[in-house]
């Protein structure tokens, strides 16, 4: 078994880091930390993992922003 002590993305769903986040922030706030239009246009939990699941440069923001989050 290839165990992962010390990433912190380790056994999180991209659904899950995205509702903390939301939860953190709230959408205004996350909007303004990553712009991107799925979170500044009618957002939703559905459409942006929609959007994050197709596009790398954008999920790999919203990931850098939790790791940075857990850290701080």
């Amino acid at each position: 078994m290839n165990s992962q002590p010390n990433n912190p993305l380790h056994g999180k769903t991209l659904e899950a880091i995205l509702t903390e986040l939301v939860a953190h922030y709230g959408w205004d706030q996350l909007g303004q930390e990553i712009r991107i239009n799925c979170f500044l246009n009618n957002p939703s939990i559905k459409s942006s993992l929609t959007f994050l699941r197709k596009t790398e440069w954008a999920r790999k923001q919203v990931e850098e922003l939790y790791v940075n989050r857990l850290g701080a």
